[in-house]
């Protein structure tokens, strides 16, 4: 496929409008980017998988990711890769298994990337007061951005095999160095 990451913004802008989403889906695209080169992994390809994750969440959130496949199998992307993005929301919406590397860390990114960012929004000064303990300690308040699911955050480190705390930093830092949120 030609340059990954310019079809899947193609696509990213196409179908979704809602400039929350897309910041989501960037910072997704960052933590991923950020693990797949800690692991000598595809880079542009983790970092797409983040990108593309919630594709059809604007327009189709019952159906959602389901909705995707067509989606992505008509701009060219491949089954290996459809199965991740489906992955991402197992058990309870598809039976494709997180049961590879870069499947473990979109689900692992996923919910902490909205949870970091609306901590962020709270601290004057954005990102660069965020850290994990304050993250941990308003994981808590269960008022507190209360449509992220907090057991699937704990889930995700768990699956990836990493820290809790440490995952945080790796995503408070992935996330930091992207201009777009």
């Amino acid at each position: 496929m030609e340059n990954i990451i310019k079809k899947s913004n193609e696509l990213l802008n196409r179908y979704i409008q809602n400039i929350n989403l897309r910041k989501h889906c960037y910072a997704v695209e960052s933590c991923m980017r950020f693990y797949a080169k800690k692991y000598g992994e595809r880079e542009d390809f983790w970092a797409a998988a983040g990108l593309l994750h919630d594709l059809d969440w604007e327009m189709y959130p019952d159906t959602h990711p389901n909705t995707a496949v067509p989606i992505l199998r008509e701009a060219g992307f491949n089954d290996e890769f459809v199965n991740i993005v489906l992955s991402h929301a197992y058990p309870d919406r598809t039976d494709v298994p997180r049961d590879s590397l870069i499947r473990k860390y979109l689900f692992a990114c996923d919910e902490i990337t909205g949870f970091v960012t609306a901590y962020g929004y709270m601290k004057p000064g954005g990102l660069n007061d965020v850290e994990p303990k304050g993250v941990l300690k308003k994981m808590k308040d269960k008022a507190f951005a209360r449509s992220v699911n907090r057991d699937d955050i704990k889930k995700g480190a768990d699956e990836i095999g990493v820290d809790l705390s440490v995952h945080i930093q790796n995503v408070i830092d992935a996330m930091k160095v992207d201009s777009r949120l």
